[in-house]
């Protein structure tokens, strides 16, 4: 079994570094609607936080250009700019862990991911794009989960594509959260503050690789 996700995991590997660094216009266009989807784990990550921490949300928005912002009233300020970082490296570990572990559960959580999308595009709606691009990744989800046997290769790799998209992205995507983040503790700087999180972005995915590797 372990060789199976092993041989899987360095196929998507090669696939997505063909794309990202080789595929040029096209590459681009393939990868485009993940990096939209880490967008919004990200984005959920700071929905989840406010929710879980007595707050509420009220809107959610993902840009054309791989941006996003979500609007919460209450709840816990430093957990929920931290939800959005930490929060998306745990969405795609998990992810990633269902989909190389629990094959019977892929297609399960590319549903429930499905749901999620589409109640966020309903229920937080702040743009036609965000509500477009989610409504039409859910109804690809359910295509892929409805008519083909594919649904664990498509988890393992959006899930492994969104933990490096997170990683290699940990200077520029949560400038704006780590910036409000020093404010709430003024003595670290946000620099150090970024590190701190890339550490903790690597620490859970060695330890789900870990996992994932381990002897029964």
């Amino acid at each position: 079994m372990k060789n199976s996700i092993l041989t899987r995991m360095i196929g998507m590997l090669i696939v997505y570094f063909a794309l990202e660094y080789f595929g040029g216009s096209f590459g681009r266009t393939v990868l485009y609607p993940i990096n939209q989807l880490v967008t919004f784990l990200h984005e959920f990550g700071h929905a989840l936080g406010a929710i879980l921490t007595g707050g509420s949300v009220e809107a959610l928005q993902v840009n054309e250009d791989g941006s996003g912002f979500t609007i919460t009233r209450g709840g816990n300020r430093g957990i929920v700019l931290m939800g959005g970082y930490i929060g998306s490296a745990l969405f795609g570990n998990l992810l990633f862990y269902i989909g190389a572990r629990k094959e019977r559960w892929a297609g399960w959580t590319l549903n429930i991911l499905a749901g999620l999308m589409i109640f966020s595009s309903l229920f937080w709606f702040n743009s036609l794009y965000t509500s477009g691009f989610l409504i039409a990744f859910a109804i690809g989800i359910y295509i892929i989960t409805s008519r083909t046997s594919y649904a664990r290769e498509v988890l393992m790799f959006l899930g492994l594509v969104s933990i490096l998209y997170i990683i290699q992205d940990f200077n520029v995507g949560p400038s704006s959260d780590l910036n409000e983040y020093a404010k709430l503790f003024v003595v670290i700087p946000a620099t150090v503050w970024m590190y701190i999180w890339l550490f903790i972005a690597l620490l859970l995915s060695f330890m789900n690789l870990r996992m994932i590797f381990k002897e029964k």
